[in-house]
């Protein structure tokens, strides 16, 4: 997809010496193709032992992994250019330079990124979904999220709207939950998690503002304790800013790249996992990378939570040792697992829910106790045990937010190191899918930098944006973002990035240019229900095609 041209401004990028910029050039895509041989590499060899009675499994496997990057290969000219736009507009570092340093530091946060992201979006699809990911139900799901999440980004940039790959990403995923809710009736399918669709959409909504406030705060901050004229003009036509604000900038824009790489990245992978676990679970629904002595530390953690659990079954604790056993045995459910799901979907605790939950943590417990290891779980059951760990999991993460039942602190902690080993069972994210979203990331940054650079320097406020506008902004992002990473919640770069500017621009009054303002507030508002929409109609789509 090639560059759209550049308007006229009247500060023009600086270009590099051909020689540097082609060195640069070549330095990237030498990177990008040892991680795409890395990526390959380690994907056929985990699937060198997947017996499959077809060849469709692997079909559908290749297809829905392009439309995953391709969708990380959107938000990188989508979001990403945001991380260089200050840089290059100030004439800090020259675009190929920038482009390529930027990734560099994209690609670090990936690799680094902890996963809460990536597993704290998926919670929001219903239970049901993902638990059977690899069924026709849940390729639909894929499929829809991912192409309507591409076509809205496609779309939104076409005609210029500023909208945010993350917004885009939960209305998709929302569409299908209210769509699978609609199409299944009165079965008792979970539909959306509100409750955590709640906490994704105050992210999403107030780090925008968080970026505008703090933006203006640390603008005016800064005027206070550095009083050096030239900080708080535009860049002068083609030449570079002082060595010490370049420095400053590059180190500005190498924190967003950082940070968006940790925040951003985990979207695609937390898709590209459910691709992984739903059409090849036996060599990726468990994490294989648990050794043997921390399996033994499983079992004892699961052992722990067993006894623990059974403080909390209904009968009277007055009754005698047999009687209350008795009774216990009689609360556990013949399907354990389905209580638990019950109480997932519902939210509802009934008197057998927690006998329900004890027997299935005593079922995972023996499950990988006779196995040995992780590694070693049968092929057979390894999709049934990781379904157990995952519905077990968020039974407790429930119950421990509902705070029923009233668990005692020492036995909360108890269940919640269980939970969180079971966590680390399954959910994890192999090194070589945060390489190839790097790739899809650093790929896109290539594509869309321009357009977003001549946005962030002269469409958002009446006056040109100064060395200290674009550092105030891009320190602040790189905050923002990052402790929304530590924290698990998604957050626009495109946004963030953009109510900073804004910020700076009205704290330095220099006035707004109400028409990208408008521009900005239209994607928010269109971005959610446009993709519920869309994804709620793929799904359909999909669902009769399947």
């Amino acid at each position: 997809m090639p560059d759209l041209p550049l308007p006229p401004a009247p500060h023009p990028l600086r270009a590099a010496p051909p020689r540097r910029r082609n060195l640069a050039v070549v330095l990237f895509f030498a990177i990008i193709a040892v991680g795409a041989l890395y990526v390959l590499d380690h994907l056929f060899v985990d699937l060198r032992a997947v017996r499959e009675s077809s060849a469709l499994p692997f079909v559908l496997l290749g297809l829905a992994l392009l439309i995953a990057l391709g969708f990380e290969f959107v938000n990188g000219f989508h979001d990403t250019a945001n991380a260089v736009a200050t840089v290059i507009y100030t004439n800090s570092l020259e675009p190929h330079v920038a482009v390529a340093w930027s990734g560099a530091w994209n690609f670090l946060g990936v690799l680094v990124s902890s996963g809460a992201v990536a597993f704290g979006i998926l919670q929001l699809l219903p239970v049901e979904l993902i638990l059977q990911v690899g069924s026709s139900a849940g390729f639909a799901m894929v499929f829809a999220l991912l192409i309507a999440a591409i076509v809205w980004n496609l779309g939104t940039w076409y005609f210029g709207l500023p909208s945010s790959s993350s917004h885009t990403l939960v209305g998709s995923i929302i569409g299908v939950g209210i769509m699978n809710q609609w199409i299944s009736g009165p079965s008792g399918t979970s539909g959306v998690d509100w409750a955590q669709a709640a906490g994704v959409g105050k992210a999403l909504l107030f780090s925008p503002v968080v970026g505008f406030v703090l933006s203006a705060l640390v603008l005016l901050a800064l005027k206070f304790a550095v009083r050096a004229p030239r900080l708080y003009r535009e860049p002068e036509a083609g030449k570079p800013p002082p060595f010490w604000i370049r420095l400053l900038l590059i180190g500005t824009c190498t924190g967003v790249s950082f940070a968006h790489g940790s925040n951003d990245g985990q979207k695609g992978m937390g898709l590209i996992m459910l691709i992984l676990i739903g059409v090849v679970p036996t060599a990726y629904a468990l994490n294989k990378a648990v050794t043997p002595q921390q399996t033994e530390a499983f079992v004892a953690t699961a052992r722990a939570a067993s006894l623990t659990l059974a403080h909390y079954a209904p009968p009277d604790p007055a009754a005698g040792l047999v009687a209350r056993a008795t009774a216990r045995a009689a609360a556990a459910p013949a399907d354990p697992r389905a209580e638990v799901e019950r109480y997932v979907r519902t939210r509802e605790l009934q008197p057998q829910t927690v006998p329900a939950l004890r027997a299935l943590t005593d079922t995972i417990g023996d499950q990988v106790s006779l196995s040995g290891s992780l590694a070693k779980v049968p092929d057979v059951i390894v999709d049934n045990v990781r379904n157990n760990m995952y519905v077990a999991s968020e039974a407790i993460r429930l119950m421990e937010k509902a705070h029923a039942p009233a668990f005692a602190p020492a036995d909360a902690a108890t269940l919640d190191a269980f939970r969180v080993e079971m966590d680390h069972a399954t959910k994890f994210i192999p090194t070589w899918v945060k390489v190839a979203v790097a790739i899809a990331l650093g790929l896109g940054t290539m594509v869309g930098w321009k357009r977003i650079v001549v946005t962030v320097g002269e469409k958002i406020g009446k006056q040109h944006l100064t060395y200290g506008q674009g550092a105030s902004a891009e320190a602040v992002a790189m905050l923002t973002i990052g402790m929304a990473d530590i924290y698990g919640l998604p957050v626009s770069t495109t946004h963030v990035l953009a109510s900073g500017v804004a910020g700076t621009m009205a704290a330095n009054g220099s006035g707004l240019q109400w028409a990208t303002v408008r521009n900005l507030a239209l994607a928010w508002v269109l971005t959610l229900p446009a993709s519920i929409a869309l994804a709620g109609a793929l799904y359909w789509v999909f669902r009769q095609v399947f």
